[in-house]
């Protein structure tokens, strides 16, 4: 996808505020973040939807979002991932720390592999240690906004908190649940899920 650096930096924004907030920014929002104008902002909007790289729907405000099939090129980079910050395997917690890289090839070697779409957490608790995922290890996201029953998923409640647990739909609820006996589920109407684990990376 050839973009512009700016358009590169409105995609990259756009993703983190999803991720940590649970909403996309608004048009001032990304002008004040890049120091240009409302209106430069929107036409680089306008060309990223041209470009097949974001979605709106003009009916609701903050709703720009990443096209399912767009892969934002700094999800792409070899042997790295976007690392958002920390997710809670205890108890939730309010937002994501600072961004920055997670480098597979620094920590494991050249033979470690990505998945496109994808960005990394750190996980901070043991909530989910009964399946292998520790308090301290980087768990790999796949960027999505559904799942299917017994996937891990990295969900956002109302209160705008964070968590990593298996989900499941059952009826008119959602259960996120621990994998560890000292905790118990959380159970509410409706979440966000801002995506699915797809592996866990572990240093010794």
């Amino acid at each position: 996808m050839n973009l512009t650096p700016k358009q590169l930096k409105i995609l990259q924004l756009i993703r983190d505020s999803r991720i940590v907030r649970g909403y996309s920014p608004t048009m001032q929002e990304l002008a004040d973040e890049l120091g240009i104008s409302k209106v430069t902002v929107f036409e680089h909007v306008e060309a990223l939807i041209k470009k097949g790289a974001l979605k709106r729907d003009p009916n609701k405000a903050r709703s720009l979002s990443i096209c399912d099939d767009a892969v934002v090129p700094d999800e792409a980079r070899p042997l790295s991932f976007p690392l958002v910050g920390k997710i809670a395997a205890g108890n939730p917690i309010e937002k994501y720390e600072t961004s920055d890289h997670l480098n597979i090839e620094e920590l494991f070697g050249p033979r470690a592999n990505q998945r496109s779409g994808s960005f990394a957490l750190k996980v901070d608790g043991d909530s989910m240690k009964d399946e292998g995922i520790l308090d301290g290890d980087y768990v790999i996201i796949e960027r999505r906004e559904t799942a299917r029953n017994g996937e891990r998923v990295v969900a956002m409640l109302r209160n705008g908190e964070t968590t990593l647990k298996t989900f499941y739909k059952e009826g008119d609820k959602v259960r996120l649940q621990p994998a560890n006996p000292d905790f118990e589920p959380i159970v509410v109407k409706d979440c966000k899920i801002q995506g699915v684990v797809t592996g866990v990376l572990r240093r010794y």
